[in-house]
């Protein structure tokens, strides 16, 4: 099993990024985030080099959002296509987000 180590990093007031980074290998994938309205946080984008295609870190980092979100008390807006696809195979995941799977998210405001 491939040992994937998750951080969470702000880059700013309003944005920041989930880190993964894969034992052994020199590179990593991020989820970045931007804080909306109340306790709204929209998942922005999904990134992964060709060094961790099929490591399961974006995987990862979407599964460590849901979490943290569950932990932390905020919703998701699910804007990466990624993070809408991933929602969309774990339906056992609504409370973390502001839309039931597989329909559109909405900004607030």
């Amino acid at each position: 099993m491939t040992e994937i180590t998750i951080t969470r990093e702000e880059i700013d007031d309003r944005h920041g990024r989930y880190v993964a980074r894969v034992a052994g290998i020199d590179a990593e994938a991020e989820l970045t985030f931007t804080r909306r309205a109340g306790d709204r946080i929209s998942a922005d984008h999904t990134g992964a080099p060709e060094e961790l295609r099929g490591t399961g870190a974006a995987g990862a980092l979407v599964r460590h959002m849901v979490e943290d979100a569950r932990a932390s008390g905020f919703r998701i807006i699910p804007l990466c296509p990624y993070v809408q696809a991933q929602y969309t195979k774990h339906p056992d995941w609504s409370d973390a987000f502001t839309n039931a799977p597989g329909e559109k998210p909405k900004l607030p405001g």
